[in-house]
């Protein structure tokens, strides 16, 4: 019984795990851990400290989605406004590779 459980586990967590790593890489290949890293302010600020920013709120995933596809300014106080816009016309993320980034952002600790 414990060995059944014990490989439950396992098998959900391989299939929870390809979501965020899925994600991770996105941000990865887009160029977007070049300003930015998971838990430490760099050039943009910690996505940790972005999740927190917008926890709870309801419009969260498409204010993020919006800031990553035309840019923001002034948000974080940064020194760096977050340029250029990775959307139209650069074509660097779609619209859809946004709300990815956006939702998995929204889920970093």
């Amino acid at each position: 019984m414990k060995a059944l459980v014990a490989a439950s586990l396992a098998a959900g967590l391989l299939f929870a795990a390809p979501a965020t790593f899925a994600s991770q890489e996105l941000a990865k290949n887009k160029g977007c851990l070049a300003c930015h890293q998971l838990q430490k302010a760099v050039v943009g600020p910690a996505y940790k400290d972005v999740a927190a920013k917008y926890a709870g709120q309801a419009d969260a995933v498409d204010k993020l989605s919006n800031s990553i596809l035309k840019g923001s300014t002034g948000v974080w106080k940064m020194p760096m406004p977050m340029m250029p816009p990775q959307g139209a016309p650069t074509g660097k993320v779609t619209p859809e590779e946004a709300k990815q980034l956006a939702e998995w952002v929204l889920t970093i600790k």
